[in-house]
């Protein structure tokens, strides 16, 4: 979700991403967390409807610089990190500004909102808990790195990576740290956990499982490329994407290569896991959708750009963002189009879903309700 070099603008979510990093919709209010692509497992799969045909705009709200953190969404507000240091603070019905917090850095890496705490690291090498209402600091932890992987919130620990090369894990009302783990490399994919073990990739191509308690490897599996991607884990295999244009499904038990398949250009896209399949992006300009068990390809579909951006899914809808401009909503069973949705520039980031809308942002500044 970087992009202060060309890595960066690899990046995503994200961002998300690009890499870095997307997205969640429940509500902290019942001490449910909103984060980066919808749940732990990081499935990006939304229990809300969202729209599966297009209306209209409903809002459009810009900030000053460029944008390539992903909208999350919690107690009727959208938040979005922006490079111009800010996290921002939106209105979810009307699109007004609520406020704005500043950090010290670009805000690449998307928020965790959880019992009206937002977690959230900044480029200022700063990973910041912030009081929703009151916008206080209720703790800090400094790193040796700029933060653009997005948090992870788990039986009351907040997980989050540094390009310091360290995966933390600290407790979510004290900011204790638990334990720290060096991966040996800088890491911009956004953690994913099934039952004792967090999976993330790292710039140097390893794939990791480390012990959620202790922070013990457990094992490690090497790519042929850096790894911007964001893994998504179901109960057989963590799945993800790597600069060596490969898409590779591991085995969570042994680290173990389960399939791998090969596109046309590298993979930055964050997997989303859906009726067992698996959808991902490419540099190549594709939307694919793998069988999760064989790696057998179901459909593919082409846009007019890469496909940097993370991909979700509500009620069938394949959501995917591409350099080309628009946001595509694609049925998930057989890759046909939808609808799209074209905007002011590329987009990077994953959107976020309720039972009447999509919001996402493009590159450029811009955050979109549509419905």
């Amino acid at each position: 979700m970087s992009i202060k070099n060309n890595n960066h603008l690899l990046n995503k979510v994200i961002l998300a991403a690009i890499v870095a990093s997307s997205i969640t919709l429940t509500a902290c209010g019942t001490g449910k967390t909103s984060m980066f692509r919808s749940d732990v497992n990081r499935t990006a799969v939304y229990s809300e409807s969202g729209p599966t045909r297009l209306e209209r705009l409903s809002w459009k709200y810009s900030v000053s610089d460029k944008t390539y953190s992903s909208p999350v969404v919690a107690n009727g507000t959208v938040y979005l990190g922006s490079n111009d240091k800010h996290l921002y603070a939106i209105d979810q019905n009307t699109g007004q500004k609520k406020w704005s917090f500043e950090t010290g850095g670009n805000v690449e890496a998307t928020p965790a909102i959880s019992n009206g705490v937002i977690y959230l690291g900044s480029w200022d090498k700063t990973f910041y808990a912030i009081n929703e209402n009151t916008r206080a600091i209720e703790w800090r932890l400094e790193t040796k790195g700029p933060i653009s992987s997005s948090p992870i919130i788990h039986n009351g620990v907040v997980y989050f990576a540094s390009e310091d090369g360290n995966l933390y894990a600290a407790d979510v009302k004290t900011g204790f740290r638990k334990w720290s783990f060096n991966a040996g490399a800088s890491i911009y994919s956004s953690p994913a956990i099934y039952g004792e073990h967090i999976f993330f990739g790292t710039l140097k191509g390893n794939m990791f499982a480390v012990n959620i308690n202790t922070g013990q490897e457990y094992w490690r599996f090497k790519a042929k490329g850096k790894i911007h991607s964001s893994p998504a884990v179901d109960t057989q295999n963590v799945y993800f994407g790597s600069d060596d244009k490969y898409v590779y499904a591991v085995n969570i038990q042994t680290g173990q290569q389960s399939w791998v398949k090969k596109t046309a250009g590298p993979v930055l896209s964050s997997p989303a896991l859906y009726d067992g399949k698996v959808f991902i992006g490419s540099k190549d300009g594709y939307v694919y959708a793998y069988d999760a068990e064989d790696g057998k390809r179901e459909w593919e579909y082409r846009t007019e750009g890469s496909v940097f951006a993370p991909i979700t899914i509500a009620s069938s809808t394949v959501y995917a963002g591409s350099t080309d401009g628009h946001l595509y909503a694609l049925d998930a069973s057989e890759g046909q189009l939808r609808w799209k949705y074209k905007v002011d520039g590329n987009i990077y980031s994953a959107p976020a879903i309720d039972n009447d809308h999509v919001y996402f942002n493009s590159v450029n500044g811009s955050l979109y309700a549509v419905k």
